[in-house]
């Protein structure tokens, strides 16, 4: 999510404290990447399809689950190594309510606005870092350093 002054939308674990992230999920069967986008906003952060517009989206970003992160997933994920994903640049419409966190099951503490230049490396776990530098730079053209 971005909004009208280029500020993105980033959220904070509810389980690990300092561990920031863009809202994401995952695809269900039978849903197309569009549709996966509109159920998990509503889901994580409680904007309907009509609070954004869908500005752009690009595929291909992937990333490995180590070994210690795969040890405490079910065994419905234990299945997966890892996640190629799909990302959208969705801008807030002006009349948007703000961003509710407060949906079931709760994923998020809390949401801030910050420019793509503000985010950290540090807030994410080493197997995502590199997702998220090729992300910021190929929407913002924001060069983060590892």
């Amino acid at each position: 999510m971005i909004e009208r002054e280029g500020r993105i939308l980033i959220c904070e674990r509810l389980e690990r404290p300092d561990a920031w992230q863009f809202p994401q999920g995952g695809i269900d069967e039978g849903e197309s990447a569009k549709e996966a986008l509109l159920r998990e906003v509503w889901e994580e952060i409680g904007l309907s399809p009509e609070d954004y517009v869908i500005e752009d989206s690009r595929g291909g970003y992937r990333y490995d689950y180590p070994p210690d992160v795969m040890a405490g997933k079910s065994a419905r994920k234990a299945r997966f190594v890892g996640q190629e994903q799909t990302y959208f640049l969705c801008r807030v419409v002006t009349q948007a309510p703000p961003v509710d966190l407060m949906q079931e099951p709760r994923e998020f503490s809390q949401a801030r606005w910050i420019f793509p230049s503000e985010f950290q490396l540090s807030w994410l776990p080493d197997f995502k870092k590199a997702t998220y530098q090729e992300v910021l730079k190929d929407f913002f053209g924001v060069d983060l350093k590892a």
